[in-house]
């Protein structure tokens, strides 16, 4: 930061309240907006607060009594030895050249602990996690090998529960007492934090003497995906029904681009087929009546098995201009803690916001709740611009992370100003590295699940590379009436929060489940594609009380099924012949009916619409540019995936196809996806 080195020289005079009016206020409008000045700040004080304890736990000596008593201590002409040592400013010295001695020691302790660490002992990333979020705090002496650090001796007190922070208020002349507006004590043993909404000083960048200390944690990658299995083929016969619930998350595709745009295949488990699929816009007929989406189907021949058939499903969501929206109650629940403080996590998120503030309209209502190792309030609801974007530029990143804590007041915030037939929103903005409190998926879907009973619904965005959790994030939007979007740039900050806001903030339906039914003599067997954590029991499309899926205003959902035809000597597993039921298949052309349940978004009760195919139908046409993009990007997937089910699939093929369906693309995306698959293809090759 330009001058830092100027100001640092300063920050001792700062604590002691020694410096002038005019240069006082200058540096605390430069540490409002330096994050290294005011670490820096941050680790004096605390040095000196804990000499400060040691000093007023030791009783003055007697002869320094004696020495204040006499009267004939000055002497105008020579100063003894009794007199420096005894003078309060020699004795000032000394306190801050042991407080700067003090902290050396602990610097160089760190540094030895580190080397220790590389050649003795072998953390977990939880565990070197844990073992900094309680240096940080001074809340426990973290036992490793070869390190002791000892407190001056001071009254004893209880020792704070893990989840607790101790916050030291030190009043000094001209130092402004910054805190947060609010802290809620939304999980046990949560504390307020200091210093202009940084919950916590990052221990890893602290800076003494002039100069930044960077202790680098080690370089761990602990992202996590869950395991995916691809979906097998069932034989109509014993398997007629194929139940799930719909999904209009794109994150998956954003992440996979993240990984190809570093020169990296993405792992398999990352590639969410439909999810990408459903990253992009199709040319669907608009709705019409008056339900909130229009149903469309196709089938055509199968790309990368010319055996097989596809089958095309398309829900086509209502679309509403950004005037007619209902009026948001929304409240942005953001991650600061230390992980966020990487360029491409928190000062991304920020500026996603900002493009998100720019878009809401007077009748719109924004709180702003923060998150680290504890939660609180830093923007009470407002539709005032300047307000949420001043509360936005001022947060930095800091401390553990209490995700449970945060979704607790934030949802209490959302409930206290819900907005009857409005759009009530909690927007979850983190890397979904949870680590205090309420942090493992169960209780934190759990947490969520009990939410979602309120109306309020949830939007999920994704953030960071490295620790990222995405199994996590999922999980959170999936069961809280929600959606998901990862953001690895600005452009797709853009598309999210601006180009696709009806979408992201607003829900037509809920609960959205499809059913199809296969006719055993039209089909033999078939896959769904993708949709592999979002499979239902046939049982729970009738059941209202089962969660599924929302469509968001202007939002499409595209589902692609590979279907084995009757009569192909193709073998296919099967459970085999009942003893004591035997199937009579009823004489029809019809090659499948597919039927939806939805609810209305404040509704309880679903509704069900039918429409089925013929396979004259599938006859007639050409294929269509939706069907024909659709399969690129799935082929495209399971390329990618290394899947079972890839049959002749190739980045060729791929290429061709997306290059014939590209249309007219108007935001470049699909254009971008052809660039994506070219990428791929090198990085492919040159892996053999």
């Amino acid at each position: 930061m330009k001058n830092c080195s100027t100001f640092e020289k300063k920050l001792t005079a700062y604590l002691h309240g020694e410096l002038g009016v005019t240069e006082s206020e200058k540096l605390s409008q430069h540490l409002e907006t330096c994050t290294r000045c005011r670490n820096a700040l941050a680790a004096q004080r605390t040095t000196l607060e804990l000499l400060d304890e040691a000093l007023e736990a030791a009783p003055a000596p007697e002869r320094l009594v004696a020495w204040r008593q006499d009267a004939k201590r000055v002497s105008a002409h020579r100063m003894t030895l009794a007199d420096y040592w005894f003078s309060p400013q020699f004795r000032a010295g000394l306190v801050t050249a042991g407080a700067f001695s003090i902290f050396i020691f602990i610097s160089l302790s760190f540094v030895t602990v580190r080397v220790v660490q590389k050649k003795d002992v072998a953390f977990t990333p939880a565990e070197a996690a844990e073992y900094n979020v309680a240096i940080a705090d001074g809340s426990a002496s973290a036992a490793r090998p070869a390190m002791k650090l000892k407190r001056p001796i001071a009254p004893s007190a209880p020792s704070p529960k893990p989840s607790q922070r101790i916050v030291t208020k030190v009043k000094r002349a001209n130092m402004p007492d910054v805190q947060l507006p609010e802290t809620a004590a939304a999980g046990e043993g949560l504390a307020g934090g200091t210093g202009g909404f940084e919950i916590r000083p990052d221990i890893q960048s602290m800076s003494y003497m002039g100069r930044a200390a960077q202790w680098a944690e080690p370089e761990f990658n602990t992202e996590q995906y869950d395991r995916i299995v691809d979906n097998a083929f069932k034989t109509a016969m014993d398997n007629p029904l194929s139940t799930f619930s719909i999904d209009v998350d794109r994150a998956a595709y954003a992440n996979v681009r993240r990984f190809l745009t570093g020169n990296q295949l993405p792992p398999p488990d990352a590639v969410r087929i439909e999810e990408m699929v459903n990253y992009f816009d199709y040319d669907y007929p608009k709705p019409k009546g008056d339900d909130p989406f229009v149903v469309s189907m196709e089938v055509a021949d199968c790309p990368w098995n010319s055996d097989h058939q596809l089958a095309l499903i398309g829900l086509q969501g209502l679309e509403i201009e950004t005037e007619n929206l209902p009026p948001n109650n929304l409240v942005f629940l953001l991650d600061v803690s230390g992980s966020m403080n990487q360029s491409d996590k928190l000062p991304l998120l920020k500026a996603a916001m900002r493009l998100l503030v720019e878009q809401l309209r007077p009748e719109d209502r924004v709180s702003i709740v923060v998150y680290a190792g504890a939660a609180g309030l830093v923007l009470e609801p407002t539709n005032n611009k300047a307000d949420i974007l001043e509360a936005i530029n001022r947060l930095n990143a800091g401390g553990s992370t209490a995700g449970g804590a945060g979704i607790e007041l934030a949802y209490k915030i959302a409930k206290q100003e819900f907005i009857k037939d409005g759009n009530n929103r909690v927007i979850l903005a983190t890397d979904g590295d949870f680590n205090v409190g309420v942090s493992s998926d169960g209780a934190l879907t759990r947490l969520i699940e009990e939410k979602r009973r309120s109306g309020v619904f949830l939007t999920v965005l994704g953030f960071g590379t490295g620790n990222y959790k995405d199994s996590k994030m999922e999980k959170l939007a999936d069961k809280g009436n929600g959606n998901y979007a990862y953001i690895d740039d600005i452009l797709e900050a853009r598309k999210v929060l601006v180009n696709e806001m009806g979408g992201t903030l607003v829900t037509i339906a809920k609960d959205v489940k499809i059913q199809v039914e296969f006719n055993p003599q039209q089909v033999k067997a078939y896959r769904l594609i993708g949709y592999e954590n979002r499979m239902l029991a046939k049982e729970d499309f009738a059941n209202d009380t089962k969660d599924a899926g929302e469509l968001g205003a202007g939002h499409s959902v595209t589902a692609l099924y590979e279907l084995i035809p009757a009569g192909s000597e193709e073998t296919v597993s099967t459970s085999g012949e009942l003893k004591y039921q035997k199937t009579k298949v009823i004489d029809s052309d019809e090659l499948m009916t597919v039927k939806l349940r939805y609810k209305q978004p404040d509704g309880e009760v679903s509704k069900l619409l039918t429409e089925s195919v013929r396979r004259a139908d599938t006859q007639r046409r050409e294929v269509s540019e939706n069907l024909e993009f659709a399969s690129a990007v799935a082929e495209f997937g399971l390329l990618l995936r290394n899947s079972e089910y890839k049959g002749a699939a190739n980045f060729d093929d791929v290429l061709r196809r997306a290059k014939e369906a590209k249309g007219s693309d108007e935001e470049g995306y699909r254009a971008e996806f052809i660039r994506m698959v070219e990428r791929a293809r090198l990085l492919d090759k040159g892996s053999k």
